[in-house]
């Protein structure tokens, strides 16, 4: 992705401010013609600027009120399976790769600490999985945003 402008960096605040806002209303905040921003968006979109829409969906609606994080210990040269595997596994959200002690940061939902200790075991029953240290999630501090990145930048 190349380097954003000022006319992208706006764009982009103005949806961290108002991610459903149309194109005609973010035209209308940003003084633009409708085309330019439609034009913007298409660019960003293509070159990556977008995560995935799922992260807006809230889990507990869904059944899945508890959140955890699963280190992950994987042995040497098991990554790559390791990881497909795990993504087969629905309740998985994201997962990360780690430098340091841990492999694998995994993020999962779950229904209840049964549930949980269920999807441990899918986890720990996958071939190169050496071990798991798992975390409940006591509540999200300080949500996904990039607003103030993008102010500060």
């Amino acid at each position: 992705m190349g380097r954003l402008d000022a006319v992208d960096r706006q764009l982009l605040t103005a949806l961290a401010a108002d991610p459903r806002a149309t194109v005609v209303a973010l035209a209308e905040r940003l003084g633009m013609s409708r085309n330019t921003v439609q034009a913007r968006m298409a660019r960003l979109e293509r070159e990556g600027a977008f995560l995935s829409f799922d992260r807006a969906i809230d889990p507990e609606p869904l059944g899945y009120p508890l959140e955890a994080f699963i280190a992950v210990h994987v042995r040497q040269k098991r990554l790559a399976d390791v990881v497909a595997d795990i993504a087969g596994i629905p309740e998985v959200v994201q997962a990360h790769g780690l430098s340091g002690p841990v492999d694998l940061q995994v993020r999962v939902v779950c229904r209840d600490a049964h549930d949980l200790f269920r999807i441990d075991g899918l986890i720990l029953a996958i071939d190169g999985v050496e071990r798991t240290e798992t975390s409940l999630a006591m509540g999200e501090l300080i949500p996904f945003r990039l607003g103030p990145l993008l102010e500060s930048s």
